[in-house]
């Protein structure tokens, strides 16, 4: 099982997991001319591609799922909330399953279980996957963290935490102080330090790789998500991972 990131902050976002011939992209942020090239940086045609599943539908998680999936043709996982959404806008994807948000469901070598995050979205969701042996987590996009999130994350191999923003950061940046209030309310998104006190509660003996992700590129800085989240751990800096907007992240295995 190994799972890597083609870009991740309020650009686009979109993971990729992957356990034998199974390959699953969660969310489609990039139009499918982007998310193809992203792909093939990792060496993944998107003709191989099991699925999309999609944890909300805020344009830079779900703008490119409905052509990418015509393209790929693979069905995409997504809520009901979510859907009828997108429907509205006239960008739900033509071939679509439907997900509880605790609902256990398998794609080929995987086994899926999505869980309720608070995020100003209709109801959104994020995921755990596992092969049998291990366990990736993967966390974004949501204002403050419930005891059902940490128990969802709780001993995972891997996990992907969101690192929003730096508080200090965004309150002296740019933003309107509408905006700020929207990042910072509890349906928002999670800054450093909160991303932090999750990780500490969270960790087991068996954490491989922790990465740190949606990064704002105005309010917070690779340096200090690193930090933030090495403290938690007390490890070194160094053996954070950092999903960013351009690169993303290349291949973990676990």
């Amino acid at each position: 099982m190994r799972f890597g990131c083609l870009g991740s902050g309020s650009k686009g976002n979109a993971w990729l997991v992957e356990a034998g011939d199974t390959r699953i992209l969660i969310d489609c942020g990039f139009g499918p001319r982007e998310t193809a090239r992203r792909l093939a940086r990792l060496g993944v045609d998107l003709a191989s591609l099991s699925a999309i599943l999609i944890t909300h539908e805020h344009s830079d998680h779900a703008r490119g799922a409905a052509a990418l999936a015509e393209r790929a043709r693979c069905p995409v996982w997504l809520t009901h909330g979510s859907r009828t959404v997108l429907a509205a806008q006239d960008a739900a994807p033509l071939s679509t399953r439907i997900l509880g948000g605790h609902e256990h469901f398998a794609v080929g070598d995987l086994e899926i279980t999505p869980y309720p995050v608070p995020h100003d979205a209709r109801e959104p969701v994020q995921f755990v996957f596992s092969d049998g042996a291990h366990r990736f987590g993967l966390l974004t996009d949501a204002g403050h963290v419930t005891a059902h999130m940490e128990a969802m994350l709780t001993d995972c191999d891997a996990l992907a935490l969101e690192c929003n923003h730096d508080l200090d950061m965004l309150a002296a940046g740019g933003y309107p102080a509408a905006l700020k209030r929207r990042i910072l309310g509890r349906y928002g998104h999670l800054d450093n330090a909160a991303a932090a006190a999750l990780l500490g509660r969270i960790a087991g003996p068996r954490l491989r790789h922790v990465v740190a992700a949606h990064l704002s590129a105005e309010n917070n800085m690779p340096a200090l998500a690193r930090a933030a989240l090495a403290g938690a751990l007390g490890c070194g800096e160094d053996w954070i991972g950092v999903a960013d907007q351009e690169n993303g992240l290349d291949w973990r295995e676990l």
